[in-house]
C-alpha cells in the first residue's frame, strides 16, 4: 500500500508547481486564480518596499552612528568633553578647538 510519504517521493522539483497549480484551481476555480496571483503580486511588490526602505533606515541609521563615533574620536583628541552634547554642539565644541590650537 502507498503511504502520502511515499506519494512525495514520485514528485520531484518543478512537478510541484504543477501540483499546486491543479489544487488552486480545484479549490477557486480558474477565474479567481489571475486575481490571487495579481493580489500576491501586489503584497510582494509591498513587502519588498518595505524590506528595501528598512534596509535604507539602518544604513542610515549606521552611517550617523559611524559619524559620530568618528567626531568622538576627534574630540577626545583634541580635549574636548562630549558628554552631553548633541552633534551640532560637539562640532562647534571641536571647532573651537582646531582653531584655539592654530
Amino acid at each position: 500500500m502507498l503511504g502520502i510519504e511515499n506519494l512525495t517521493l514520485f514528485i520531484a522539483g518543478q512537478e510541484w508547481i504543477f501540483v499546486i497549480v491543479a489544487i488552486a484551481v480545484i479549490f477557486f476555480g480558474a477565474k479567481k486564480i489571475p486575481e490571487l496571483a495579481r493580489s500576491m503580486g501586489k503584497a510582494t511588490s509591498e513587502y519588498e518596499k518595505a524590506r528595501i526602505d528598512a534596509e535604507k533606515e539602518i544604513t542610515q541609521f549606521k552611517g550617523e552612528r559611524m559619524e559620530r563615533e568618528k567626531l568622538n574620536e576627534i574630540a577626545r583628541a583634541l580635549g574636548v568633553d562630549s558628554t552631553n552634547k548633541n552633534d551640532e554642539e560637539l562640532r562647534l565644541a571641536v571647532e573651537k578647538a582646531i582653531k584655539k590650537e592654530k
